[in-house]
């Protein structure tokens, strides 16, 4: 009796930990799952059926490996990635690495904009009406709010995504020809297939992603002795990421790639769901890119603004005020106005926003991921906590990878010009 009493309290005691450090893996893992991202993923799955949901597992792997790096790094340092890149690359060189990361992410963030008035067009409402109200909603709960109180509402919208589960189930997809088709993939491999490809990788692991996991677990305080329990949140993150990302492609190869619906953003497989699956799949697939959008267009901007103040040595944090950390707040407005104006200017590009600012993601990756690398097996930085022989190996062959990809389609644009 006593010995299971004395088992009931370590348990509770053991989840009272893990609810406590929760969040920093399953938001970040989320945010993966943007407006772009599901834009990527309903492309896809529109365009090739079930022939690419094989790179979800690859990414799989690979994002696990890299938020582990990442939280490890931000525990033994007490330092974000920016700050580290500046304090071994210089000022000169990290200058130039996050001004084109500044781009990307505003592409990003417009994207999660659009996103916001694609799916309030399903239901009937304006663009002019969804995306300054919610401009305004995720200004406010940032520059107001605390670190606790929005990572709970972050957490929440994590496992609202889940709604994509049920607009695929409704799709009735043919599990065995998705059995076969990672399998044995077939599609072309040319120039509009890599870019996808790259595509899927750059928005499932997002370079601005490295830089907001590590700031999220400083700002949390976590320690060596919490990593276990940050080991199990990152874990749980990058399952719903990948889950997510799986039924999304399922719904839309079910429906529109056996149909021959041609697809350009996700507000069109909302809208070409009704028919297929219902009105009830639509509406979820559009609720499901509602969510994911407001999401995301609060951490995208969020993330910008933690790094670039990390490299410059600028105050940053959602526990700060304003006048003790103005850069950072004053960035974060500044990307969330730019990204909302674009969104109501009347031609707006949005769709090629939105795709290529995921290849953009896949083609900076690399980059960072050199970085990090290079940094987390830094003994004098590091110590102990170096990286393990393991880690070095996804890390190294992600990289050749995503270069070797990249060169190819550049080669393809280059072949399609000449």
């Amino acid at each position: 009796m006593f010995k299971d009493k004395l088992r009931r309290k370590t348990l509770l005691k053991r989840l009272a930990i893990f609810m406590a450090i929760l969040g920093p893996g399953i938001i970040t893992g989320s945010v993966d799952n943007d407006a772009g991202g599901i834009t990527t993923y309903s492309v896809a799955g529109a365009v090739y059926g079930y022939n690419l949901i094989w790179t979800l597992i690859p990414s799989f792997l690979v994002l696990i490996v890299i938020q582990e790096m990442n939280a490890r790094m931000g525990i033994v340092t007490g330092k974000g990635l920016a700050d580290l890149i500046r304090e071994n690359a210089g000022v000169k060189v990290t200058f130039f690495i996050f001004l084109s990361l500044i781009f990307a992410d505003i592409g990003n963030t417009t994207t999660e904009f659009a996103g916001v008035a694609g799916s309030m067009e399903v239901f009937n409402v304006s663009k002019y009406i969804s995306v300054p109200v919610v401009g305004i909603l995720v200004w406010l709960l940032v520059v107001k709010g605390t670190y606790k109180i929005a990572e709970r509402i972050f957490l929440l919208f994590s496992f609202s995504l889940l709604t994509y589960v049920v607009s695929a189930i409704l799709a009735k997809p043919q599990w065995s020809e998705i059995g076969h088709s990672i399998i044995h993939p077939d599609f072309p491999v040319n120039g509009q297939s890599l870019a996808m490809i790259i595509g899927v990788v750059g928005t499932t692991i997002a370079p601005w992603m490295l830089f907001y996991m590590q700031s999220s677990v400083i700002e949390k305080g976590l320690k060596m002795k919490n990593y276990r329990y940050t080991l199990i949140d990152i874990l749980v993150g990058c399952i719903v990421t990948v889950v997510v990302a799986f039924f999304i492609m399922v719904a839309c190869a079910s429906t529109l790639h056996v149909n021959g619906i041609k697809i350009e953003e996700a507000k069109d497989a909302a809208l070409a769901l009704q028919p297929l699956a219902g009105q009830f799949a639509s509406h979820v697939f559009a609720f499901g890119l509602f969510v994911a959008s407001i999401f995301s267009a609060t951490i995208l901007p969020l993330a910008t603004s933690f790094y670039v103040c990390e490299a410059f040595g600028f105050e940053a944090g959602i526990d700060k005020k304003w006048e003790e950390a103005p850069e950072f707040y004053t960035l974060y407005t500044s990307i969330i106005v730019i990204s909302a104006g674009i969104i109501l200017l009347p031609n707006a590009p949005l769709i090629s926003i939105s795709l290529w600012s995921q290849v953009i993601n896949g083609l900076l990756l690399p980059v960072f991921l050199v970085c990090m690398i290079l940094l987390v097996n830094n003994k004098k930085i590091m110590g102990e906590y170096v990286n393990k022989p393991f880690n070095n190996i996804v890390g190294w062959t992600t990289v050749v990878v995503l270069v070797g990809l990249s060169a190819m389609l550049l080669l393809s644009q280059l072949v399609k010009l000449f």
